[in-house]
């Protein structure tokens, strides 16, 4: 953690920037199985794309240098159009993605420029992203080497074992986890080569560093800060949209 602490204030001052290169990683690469023959990237948000509102806030931050979008193979077309019509130029590859979300993040993060310091990972169908939980969750991890933005629970968690509850959780300790996640450059990349040569399958980036022995901070999330796997996600998008831009 030591070798870690700092490295926004080095970074800067060796590289004379003000702050060090981030690179980021959408993965766009599902199937939307639970969309009912939506395809929830491409999908209108108000008056525009969901994949464009996602990129959107990368566009404007200016502690964000590239974004790598990883899709599927037919969208690469549509999706490179996209970031072309909407002047998304911070978008410098769209890739095509592997058959699970951890390949296609590790074909992202391998992508991502040899002189980023940090790489972030960040849901394609998560267009609610605010600006405020972005920067902190960058500066945190340019501090520690690896956060996430997160809420606490508010429902009652429950374990159970073939429909049968054996366990009520304690919910002051639990966290939904959101994105985007940022890691150390080279800490993400080797995190994610050990997940795939063993074999994992990660639904959360910050798993690959937790089963190495790294600890993640947590920051500030957003109720907002939504995913849209299911149609109805698309309604509670559209009305958090309604509310944000008044009409």
């Amino acid at each position: 953690m030591n070798r870690l602490a700092g490295i926004w204030k080095r970074l800067a001052q060796r590289k004379g920037r003000g702050v060090p290169i981030c690179s980021v990683v959408i993965p766009a690469a599902g199937s939307s199985s639970r969309m009912e023959g939506i395809d929830k990237i491409l999908e209108p948000l108000g008056e525009l794309p969901v994949l464009v509102r996602t990129l959107q806030v990368f566009q404007s931050c200016d502690l964000v240098h590239e974004v790598i979008v990883v899709t599927r193979e037919d969208l690469i077309v549509p999706v490179s159009q996209l970031c072309r019509d909407f002047m998304l130029d911070k978008v410098t590859k769209v890739m095509v993605g592997g058959a699970e979300r951890v390949l296609s993040v590790r074909i992202g993060v391998q992508e991502a420029r040899r002189d980023a310091a940090l790489i972030a990972i960040h849901d394609g169908a998560r267009p609610l992203l605010s600006r405020e939980v972005l920067e902190e969750v960058l500066k945190k991890a340019a501090v520690t080497g690896a956060a996430a933005p997160a809420i606490p629970m508010v429902d009652t968690i429950k374990r159970a074992e073939r429909g049968v509850v054996v366990e009520t959780m304690d919910r002051s300790s639990l966290w939904a986890v959101q994105t985007p996640q940022v890691f150390e450059a080279s800490l993400i990349r080797a995190a994610l080569e050990k997940a795939v040569a063993d074999g994992e399958t990660l639904t959360d980036d910050c798993a690959a560093v937790e089963r190495i022995g790294m600890k993640v901070s947590l920051t500030r999330g957003d109720r907002e800060n939504i995913k849209l796997t299911t149609p109805f996600d698309l309604m509670v998008g559209e009305a958090i949209i309604r509310q944000r831009e008044g009409y």
